[in-house]
């Protein structure tokens, strides 16, 4: 399958007046409905409540507004056939009921009968539900994961990305994590999934600006595959290496040398002047390893990111479910976008949902041996740089 990338095309969040377009019948003024007043009792009594959240936030990991703006974002797409869904009691779901099922399980991770149970709804209810929300968000929502397009915007992220450790030129942070599968290894090209784990994986590679936010993912290869191998068959790749991306403003560093837009990521990846790695090996000078660190610091970022998109979206942890192969990379690029909503939306509950740092664990670090020549010598300067011993 063809890895699944973010658009380009960049709109802005629509504005709280504009939300309440998407709100179905039966919501009062100020956006809350009805029918989660029925519902809780049955679906939140199934949910631990979180500590500085209520029922709806711990249920959904996301505030009310969030919720009302997503309705009407899918709300086109998804009353089509509208009728065509109801509860085991015959009533049919409304907008918001739809919504909540198909969110709940995203984020839960239960079975289809699972939640079905918990709403009062048939397995092939969920699951036609979910997959009709998939498509909604994949069209309406694919505007909430773009690389930045003004420059505007790329100076906002490199000057957040400096304050961090103090990283001139930094447009991003990327990472890769593994999606596990659980799948019969009587399966037709089941081992063509087995990783170095012996697990049944995808693999989602993710680069981060530093609100945690996806900026570019490719998703749908083998999780067999490295860091470098994934980078490599992207478009992001091809476009940095014809000189079509990370292309911006360089910055001096002194009066003879200058750095260009770069990203960085672990020693997995391969080095070039458009990638910035760390340095290999423990015996290092103190320049060296003070860049390590302060290179450690700053792209942290993705593996956090990565790790709190598995800990909400729990449907592709791969522990509960058995994935279509072929639908699991829009699953995949579902919950990426419904993150970044939730950061757009500068969500409250963002504040309260929990912030891991491992999103692969048991997997050992990559290591890539490939070295671009003039990367190294960007690297050096930059390192002389930050420890203040670059002759201006």
């Amino acid at each position: 399958m063809a890895p699944v990338r973010g658009s380009k095309k960049k709109r802005k969040v629509e504005k709280k007046g504009e939300q309440q377009e998407g709100v179905a019948s039966g919501a009062s003024e100020d956006g809350s409905a009805d029918w989660w007043a029925v519902l809780s009792k049955r679906v939140a009594g199934n949910v631990s409540p979180s500590k500085g959240m209520d029922s709806f936030q711990s249920v959904f990991k996301m505030s009310r507004r969030t919720f009302e703006y997503i309705c009407s974002l899918v709300k086109e797409h998804m009353m089509v056939k509208s009728a065509n869904y109801v509860f085991t009691s015959g009533k049919p779901m409304s907008l918001h009921e739809q919504v909540a099922l198909a969110l709940r399980r995203l984020c839960s991770g239960n079975s289809l009968i699972a939640v079905g149970d918990s709403f009062g709804a048939h397995h092939s209810t969920v699951s036609q539900v979910t997959w009709r929300f998939v498509e909604a968000i994949e069209e309406k929502g694919i505007h909430h994961l773009c690389w930045p397009s003004s420059e505007q915007e790329v100076s906002r992220i490199k000057s957040k990305f400096e304050q961090i450790r103090g990283l001139p030129n930094c447009c991003g942070a990327i990472d890769t994590t593994h999606i596990t599968m659980m799948l019969s290894s009587s399966e037709q090209t089941a081992d063509v999934w087995v990783d170095k784990m012996e697990n049944h994986s995808m693999i989602l590679q993710a680069i981060v600006d530093p609100d945690m936010k996806f900026r570019d993912i490719v998703t749908g290869l083998p999780g067999k595959m490295g860091k470098a191998s994934v980078l490599q068959s992207s478009t992001f790749f091809k476009l940095c290496q014809k000189g079509e991306r990370l292309n911006g403003k360089t910055i001096k560093l002194s009066a003879e040398t200058e750095v260009e837009e770069y990203i960085v990521g672990d020693s997995g990846f391969p080095l070039y002047p458009w990638l910035m790695t760390p340095y290999p090996g423990k015996e290092l000078s103190e320049p060296k390893a003070e860049f390590n660190k302060m290179h450690f610091a700053t792209r942290i970022v993705a593996q956090r990111a990565l790790a709190r998109l598995k800990d909400v979206w729990k449907m592709i942890q791969g522990n509960m479910w058995r994935p279509d192969k072929h639908k699991l990379p829009r699953f995949i690029l579902v919950c990426c976008i419904l993150h970044n909503i939730i950061i757009d939306m500068e969500d409250e509950v963002l504040d309260e949902l929990p912030l891991p740092h491992h999103h692969d664990p048991g997997y050992r670090q990559e290591v890539s041996q490939s070295v671009d020549k003039a990367a190294s010598i960007a690297r050096d300067n930059l390192s002389r740089y930050l420890s203040g011993k670059l002759h201006s």
